[in-house]
């Protein structure tokens, strides 16, 4: 069973920029399609982007243009990174690796005005 380990979360004021990393423990994320998922307070969680393993991206129209997902497979590690965020981004953030459907805690997203 593969561990993932998300970070970087926070609260920021609207228009700022966070960056959220998450570490996998096995080798197996190198094989899989890797996601960031959040749930915002009374509602379900939503895909906000994911990342193949040759690095096509896909995005959720609300986060197109300005979320960015990326990754580093040296590391075991994937990113989101995060600008110009709004009020309605906050969330928990949760990364998921697909070929396992492994799911890491979670990590809280709080925008400010």
């Amino acid at each position: 069973q593969v561990q993932l380990v998300e970070s970087g979360g926070g609260l920021v004021q609207a228009g700022g920029s966070l960056r959220l990393s998450c570490e996998a423990s096995g080798l197996i994320f190198r094989l899989s399609t890797m996601a960031w998922y959040r749930q915002a307070p009374g509602k379900q969680r939503e895909l906000v982007a994911d990342i193949s393993i040759r690095g096509s991206t896909t995005y959720a129209d609300s986060v197109q243009g300005r979320f960015i997902i990326s990754r580093d497979n040296s590391k075991n590690t994937v990113y989101l990174q995060m600008n110009s965020l709004k009020i309605e981004d906050t969330a928990v953030y949760y990364c998921h690796l697909l070929t396992l459907d492994s799911w890491g805690q979670g990590t809280q997203v709080i925008v400010s005005s």
